[in-house]
């Protein structure tokens, strides 16, 4: 991997004390809501975006969510813990996609939609949750890294011109020998996260050698239906059902997750 963006992910900074402390509850067999609803309440930040999100169309709820323990209950310990993640790994960087065009809060958006599609999508199938929803909240997070090394080295606008007309992933390994999914599963492997949620990350957009196709194929379909530049674009959909279709996936449940989210 290119050398700076080693030197770029080393300088992280650890995971702070609370999203530790969630991942230990959801990983242990005797974990329960009511310790996750704890965590989350001594974390104001998290508490604000749980509502927020739980209150938005994304996810689907027919009803308004006023509290926390309603949040934490529909959700699920996984999703929450996705939020957990997701929100500690933005506070602790400074998000500059200039070399993808896009602004914070669009990043933030794809994010949070590419979550939502992967939650609507395994409603009724949570076991691969735990795994598939931290994932898919930060698929996106390499992109950071590499917007962060091309502005350094002066080719930011250059490689932002060739994006319209030219393939993200090829482009990415063109100019700095790796992509962005290659780039957000060394940064989980970096935060010590479960290797099985590392290669389920790293093999998104290397199908044909994954360990495990029950995780690594939905995170590239979402990958490919929320695309960070066109997301929910007809050629977006029809790539991702395509890449369904062809590792066996629920298709059906697919097209009902994408139009509740799109």
């Amino acid at each position: 991997m290119n050398e700076n963006i080693i030197k770029k992910i080393k300088t992280l900074p650890p995971l702070p004390k609370s999203v530790i402390e969630i991942q230990k509850i959801t990983s242990d067999p005797d974990g329960s809501i009511g310790d996750l609803v704890k965590v989350v309440k001594e974390d104001p930040m998290l508490t604000a975006n749980l509502l927020k999100a739980a209150n938005s169309p994304l996810y689907g709820f027919s009803r308004q969510i006023k509290n926390v323990d309603q949040a934490v209950s529909l959700f699920g310990m996984s999703t929450v813990k996705g939020f957990a993640v997701a929100s500690a790994v933005r506070n602790s960087m400074k998000i500059d996609l200039s070399a993808y065009g896009i602004s914070e809060a669009n990043f933030v958006s794809i994010s949070q939609s590419q979550n939502a599609l992967i939650t609507n999508w395994y409603k009724r199938d949570r076991s691969k949750l735990d795994i598939l929803s931290t994932a898919s909240f930060l698929l996106e997070i390499g992109a950071v890294v590499i917007s962060s090394i091309l502005v350094a080295e002066g080719v930011a606008d250059e490689f932002k011109s060739r994006l319209a007309n030219e393939d993200r992933t090829l482009l990415e390994r063109e100019y700095l020998d790796v992509d962005t999914i290659a780039v957000t599963a060394e940064i989980f492997n970096y935060w010590k996260f479960d290797p099985e949620l590392v290669n389920a990350i790293k093999f998104a957009v290397d199908l044909d050698n994954a360990e495990n196709l029950e995780y690594s194929a939905p995170l590239a379909v979402a990958y490919s239906v929320v695309d960070l530049l066109k997301p929910f674009s007809d050629e977006a959909i029809k790539k991702g059902v395509q890449l369904a279709e062809k590792y066996n996936l629920n298709v059906d449940a697919l097209n009902e997750a994408i139009d509740v989210v799109k």
